[in-house]
């Protein structure tokens, strides 16, 4: 049986390294990464499950899901909590609507999620990805990022700060930020997003005045971002919203997500009259 994996190319040895471009800004999944995502959201949502296993990790009690038809073989990360669990509201809904905004606003960190039932319960199942590390696991270990991929780490970060920002991610952490042997950056665990309510809507989570800070009470902030992601957040609407999330979230939630993006877009416009555009905005590129 062939095993389908997610497509990273491996990078670790000093010639390559050395031969990677000083700051690339690429994409997090290249362009032929994401040219697959169609195929994979629909081989996660039909083909056979053919295991199951629970991984022990988080709260949400996930599954790690074999999915296996026509010779080849996939493997999902499958999670269904709903409600109140430990102190937070949680949702396997969001796990999919935050993908589904990752797609609208291209920005190409999050992998494919879809719909499947299991155990006859619907829950949401996100594409397990081969040879990555946490950022956890590079802190403990004491792993040195390499100089050439600094930059781009960099600003991955700071977009991750952004998208956690608009979609009210209330559980950003070094387990859950995935690095791929090139040092691209991959985002998972959204069920704690899309909060609602005047905290969440007059207020990021990251930025100048976010609800995040460190210990020593410095904001986490977001100093550059590509053009456009800036010009896609511009360009969001309720419709919009709603036609690419679907019932996934509701109409107060829409609407939570647009006044985020006001404040949003404000904070980068002040970033802009502060330090001028070509400091703040830049183009992406894929040098993968």
């Amino acid at each position: 049986m062939r095993r389908i994996q997610f497509g990273f190319v491996i990078l670790l040895t000093a010639c390559l390294q050395s031969a990677a471009p000083a700051g690339f800004r690429a994409g997090q999944f290249t362009g032929e990464e994401i040219s697959r995502r169609e195929f994979q959201e629909n081989f996660l949502q039909t083909a056979e499950i053919v295991d199951e296993k629970e991984i022990g990790e988080g709260v949400t009690r996930p599954l790690r899901l074999t999915l296996a038809r026509n010779g080849m073989e996939m493997r999902g990360v499958w999670k269904n909590p709903r409600g109140e669990m430990h102190g937070f509201k949680e949702g396997w809904n969001y796990e999919i609507a935050a993908y589904r905004m990752d797609k609208l606003l291209g920005l190409g960190m999050v992998p494919p999620t879809v719909e499947r039932r299991c155990r006859r319960r619907a829950g949401s199942l996100q594409l397990w990805i081969d040879d990555v590390q946490s950022l956890l696991h590079v802190m403990e270990e004491g792993i040195a990022i390499p100089s050439w991929a600094i930059d781009n780490n960099e600003d991955a970060k700071y977009l991750s700060r952004a998208f956690d920002s608009l979609i009210a991610n209330d559980d950003r952490t070094q387990q859950n930020i995935l690095y791929t042997q090139d040092w691209r950056t991959i985002l998972i665990d959204h069920s704690r997003s899309f909060r609602s309510g005047n905290e969440h809507e007059r207020n990021l989570m990251y930025g100048a005045s976010g609800l995040k800070m460190s210990a020593d009470g410095h904001p986490f902030l977001f100093r550059r971002l590509p053009r456009d992601f800036v010009e896609n957040l511009q360009r969001l609407t309720f419709d919009t919203i709603r036609e690419a999330v679907g019932s996934y979230l509701k109409k107060n939630e829409i609407a939570a997500v647009l006044a985020r993006r006001d404040l949003l877009i404000q904070e980068i416009q002040d970033m802009i009259q502060a330090r001028g555009e070509s400091e703040v905005l830049y183009e992406r590129r894929d040098d993968k």
